[in-house]
């Protein structure tokens, strides 16, 4: 019994935006309560970049979930593989709406969420590729790049839903019941979600490329080794060449929820609210750039999208300061458009560059790896950039981490099937 298209582009896109959902409300919490609630005794500026440390942890968790988890979905099977993933940062989430605070528990409190955020990292580290295979390998000669689109989809509804979480917590509850538990709230509901996931995952069958490694005898012993061993050179052309992506979207969405709120005088409401605006031209550029990656290739999307990266970042202090919200919204939504247009087809880009028995492993690993590079200490950069030398420099540290990943993407070599994925 097979997969329907429904059935394969619905579970590749549902446990992408759960996870990426579990994600975006820690991203958001970082800014707006783990500073006040989880690190009350150092100075604002202090406790925010505290709380950027502990969001950082998850990209360092990612890449050894991308070596776990890629080891048993190209070894044991995707499908499998996929149900532990969610299940790691599901869980992981969860428990972190369940923390008590500093005032309860002191020195406790941080670093049981810096525990379970190393949770989520491992647990998204195994989640990406997996849905990303799930759906390119099930897909027809001439569309990998639009099935691939689907589980890159998750990304701006998990942040739409998280947001709007937010919002509605803020419009409904006054600061005190917010800090008191409403935070809480999002991290306890994703267990809802969890179970969907489950459900919809449990119901698949193997993808046929998978299927077809079995068997031929395909599969390897230690695909992480074989990875190291046979392609080097894709592990870290590809990490470079993903960089650029991770930078652009977590400037424009944890840097510029933090700045907007504290050096621009935003209310929370009003920039979440900005930031949902930008996030819907995120998720219209997904689908468009997978459209025209089918037609003139992967990696030559990719090449337009990062030139588009690398000019926009000269455009942050006139357009990302004082002054007009119109203004404000126009940036996000461009630099969030940019993002969807790299964003949509590098899955499958990465995908496409492994052979069937380490694919898991190396697209896993390459995205996670890419995550360190790019994301990790991006918000932490930015801020002590915008503090000790003003906006340009944000703008600047975009810049070139665009010129890192197209310096990059001219070294790669054009995948050998980069119209699919045999």
């Amino acid at each position: 019994m097979s997969n329907s298209p429904r059935q394969i582009l619905f579970a590749s896109l549902i446990g992408t935006t759960i996870e990426y959902f579990d994600f975006y409300i820690y991203a958001t919490a970082a800014v707006l309560v783990f500073p006040h609630l989880f690190f009350p005794n150092s100075d604002p500026a202090s406790a925010t970049l505290q709380s950027f440390g502990t969001f950082a942890l998850a990209f360092f968790a990612r890449p050894i979930g991308s070596a776990l988890f890629g080891h048993f979905g190209d070894r044991v099977g995707r499908k499998a593989t996929l149900v532990a993933a969610l299940l790691t940062m599901g869980l992981s989430t969860v428990f972190i709406g369940m923390l008590p605070t500093y005032e309860s528990i002191g020195i406790a409190a941080p670093l049981l969420l810096s525990l379970c955020r190393l949770g989520q990292g491992l647990g998204l580290g195994g989640e990406w590729g997996g849905a990303v295979l799930l759906a390119t390998e099930n897909a027809p000669p001439g569309k990998r790049a639009w099935y691939g689109m689907f589980p890159q989809l998750g990304a701006p509804i998990g942040f739409i839903c998280s947001t709007s979480v937010f919002l509605l917590l803020t419009h409904f509850l006054s600061d005190a019941e917010f800090f008191a538990w409403g935070w809480r709230v999002p991290f306890l509901a994703s267990a809802v979600l969890v179970f969907v996931g489950l459900y919809v995952r449990l119901r698949l069958t193997e993808t046929p490329a998978f299927q077809a490694a079995i068997d031929r005898n395909e599969r390897v012993r230690l695909p992480m080794l074989t990875l190291l061993q046979q392609h080097p050179r894709e592990l870290v052309l590809g990490t470079f060449a993903a960089a650029a992506t991770f930078v652009i979207f977590y400037l424009m969405t944890v840097f510029t929820l933090s700045w907007g709120t504290t050096a621009l005088g935003y209310s929370r409401q009003s920039f979440l609210l900005l930031q949902i605006v930008g996030v819907l031209f995120f998720a219209l550029t997904i689908p468009l750039s997978a459209v025209v990656a089918d037609r003139v290739g992967r990696r030559t999307m990719l090449i337009a999208a990062t030139i588009g990266i690398i000019l926009f970042g000269l455009t942050f202090e006139p357009f990302f300061g004082p002054g007009s919200a119109w203004r404000v919204a126009a940036f996000l939504s461009i630099g969030l458009g940019l993002m969807g247009l790299t964003y949509g087809p590098l899955g499958t880009a990465l995908a496409e560059r492994f052979p069937t028995s380490v694919r898991y492993t190396g697209a896993s690993v390459t995205f996670n790896l890419a995550g360190i590079v790019g994301a990790s200490l991006a918000p932490y950069a930015a801020t002590w950039l915008a503090t000790h030398y003003g906006l340009a420099y944000v703008g600047y540290y975009l810049s070139v981490a665009g010129l890192v990943t197209l310096v990059a993407l001219l070294l790669m070599r054009p995948a050998a099937h980069d119209s699919g994925i045999p």
